[in-house]
């Protein structure tokens, strides 16, 4: 394990340049996993990362310990340096350096999923990709301008979902939506169909839009049919997470 105690190393200013700037982690096609949890994860579906990135205070921790006899490149950080690299607030003692596992173009089969149109918040989207890992849904499809399904604050959200997941970025939903060969749902605040009376049970597109838009003109004509979640009359709207989760698992219980 090579040890870096100077912010001047080479090797460190490579790594905080991948942990400050997406830019920097879509051109070198890296992502961080930020923590044990990620990385048993990631491990236990695409084996070993590129980089191990161990923080003093941490390298003695039993479950960093384990992690330690599996893998490639290592290094042992001070911990004020390590704190510069991590995205949370008390560093978790143990960041991974991985090729971002990026899918390129479409699946040659189109199966159940999830469109995502616009999504800003990272924890938004990192709650509904595990949502849709937990209902069974494996395809999941971002519109060009939704945010870094990769990010660090995404990936923490998901606790790992991505691992189990097709996720496509920078899609062009609509022509996707139109080419679907099965029911396309938008999901519309102002809907008259209540999801819970909307047949889910074939092959089906969910759309969720922008937290503050919604999802556009130009997917909702795609649709086959525009669905809401019931909500108390004094309620505005309803958190798109939130929204998500509630349908994909009406879906499930349609299923059972």
């Amino acid at each position: 394990m090579k040890k870096i105690s100077s912010a001047d190393n080479a090797q460190f200013k490579s790594l905080l340049k991948l942990a400050q700037s997406s830019r920097e982690r879509r051109l070198a096609g890296y992502s961080l996993l930020d923590g044990v949890h990620l990385l048993q994860a990631y491990q236990s579906r695409f084996g070993v990362p590129e980089q191990l990135i161990v923080s003093q205070s941490g390298k003695d921790n039993a479950e960093i310990q384990a992690l330690l006899h599996s893998t490639g490149a290592m290094f042992l950080l001070s911990d004020n340096l390590f704190k510069q690299l991590s995205s949370v607030a008390t560093p978790t003692g143990v960041i991974a350096v991985i090729k971002t596992p990026r899918r390129e173009g479409l699946p040659a089969t189109l199966d159940t999923c999830v469109m995502l149109e616009d999504i800003q918040d990272p924890g938004n989207l990192g709650s509904i990709l595990r949502s849709c890992a937990a209902a069974g849904i494996k395809q999941i499809f971002l519109s060009k301008q939704s945010v870094n399904a990769w990010s660090p604050r995404v990936l923490r959200a998901a606790m790992g979902a991505h691992f189990s997941l097709e996720i496509h970025e920078r899609i062009d939903l609509v022509a996707l939506a139109s080419a679907y060969p099965g029911r396309v749902l938008v999901t519309q605040l102002r809907a008259t169909c209540s999801v819970f009376n909307s047949d889910l049970t074939g092959r089906v597109a969910l759309v969720f839009g922008n937290e503050g838009a919604g999802v556009s003109d130009a997917l909702t004509q795609c649709a086959h049919e525009s669905i809401a979640v019931p909500m108390c009359a004094a309620t505005e709207s309803l958190n798109v997470a939130a929204a998500a989760a509630v349908c994909l698992f009406e879906r499930v219980r349609q299923l059972q």
